[in-house]
C-alpha cells in the first residue's frame, strides 16, 4: 500500500499550510535583541539607522571626519545602553537620535572654538523676545561664563536649549525628539533663557 506522506503530514500538522511570512523586525525589536547581546541584530540596526544618525551628527559637528568618529561612539553607546531603552516612553529612533545629539554636542563642547561659534550663532537665532540676551552675551560676556551659566540650568532646560542652540531644531522638532508637548519645550527654553539672562546679569 502506498501512502501519501505529504497529505498525511499536512493533515497532522495543519500549521504547515498557514505559515505567514514574518514581518521585518522593528527598530524596537532590534533594540531588545541588542540588549540581549545579539550582534546580528546590532548590525541590522546599524545598517537601518546609521545614515540618519550620521546626518544629525554632521549637522551639529560639521566636520566630516569628526562626525564619523562621533557616529561610531553613538553606536557604542547604543550597544552598551540598549537595556535602558523603554518602549513605553517613546520610539527607538527618537531614543537613538537623542543619544546621537548628546554625543554630538559633547564633541562640539570639547572644542572651545566650535562651541563658542555655535553658541553665539544659536543665541543670535533665538527669536522669542530674548534678543537682548544674544547681543549682550556676544559682545560683553566671556564664553566661559556662558558655559558655566548653561551648566547651572536644570537638565531638561539644558537639553531643550542645546537642541535649539547646537542642533538648530524648531520647537516642534525638539518636542518630537524628546517626546514631550511643544508647550513644554517652549516653557523649558523660556525658563532656561530667563535663568541664563539672570546668571549673566543681562539687563
Amino acid at each position: 500500500m502506498g501512502t501519501d506522506h505529504g497529505k498525511v503530514d499536512s493533515m497532522r500538522l495543519p500549521w504547515l499550510r498557514s505559515v505567514e511570512p514574518l514581518a521585518p523586525p522593528t527598530h524596537e525589536d532590534l533594540i531588545r535583541l541588542v540588549a540581549l547581546g545579539d550582534e546580528a541584530a546590532f548590525e541590522e540596526l546599524y545598517d537601518a539607522v546609521a545614515p540618519r544618525v550620521f546626518g544629525l551628527v554632521r549637522r551639529v559637528v560639521r566636520d566630516p571626519a569628526q562626525s564619523q568618529e562621533v557616529t561610531q561612539e553613538v553606536f557604542i553607546d547604543i550597544w552598551s545602553q540598549a537595556s535602558r531603552f523603554d518602549a513605553d516612553r517613546g520610539k527607538a529612533m527618537s531614543w537613538i537620535l537623542v543619544i546621537a545629539h548628546r554625543k554630538a554636542v559633547d564633541k562640539v563642547r570639547a572644542s572651545q572654538a566650535s562651541s563658542d561659534r555655535d553658541l553665539r550663532q544659536g543665541i543670535k537665532e533665538y527669536q522669542e523676545s530674548y534678543d537682548d540676551v544674544a547681543d549682550t552675551v556676544e559682545t560683553q560676556m566671556e564664553s566661559e561664563r556662558v558655559r558655566i551659566a548653561l551648566a547651572s540650568l536644570t537638565q531638561p532646560q539644558q537639553e531643550a536649549i542645546s537642541l535649539a542652540y547646537y542642533g538648530g531644531y524648531t520647537h516642534q522638532e525638539v518636542a518630537e525628539l524628546l517626546k514631550i508637548p511643544v508647550g513644554t519645550v517652549k516653557t523649558r527654553i523660556r525658563d532656561g533663557m530667563i535663568r541664563l539672562r539672570d546668571r549673566l546679569g543681562v539687563a
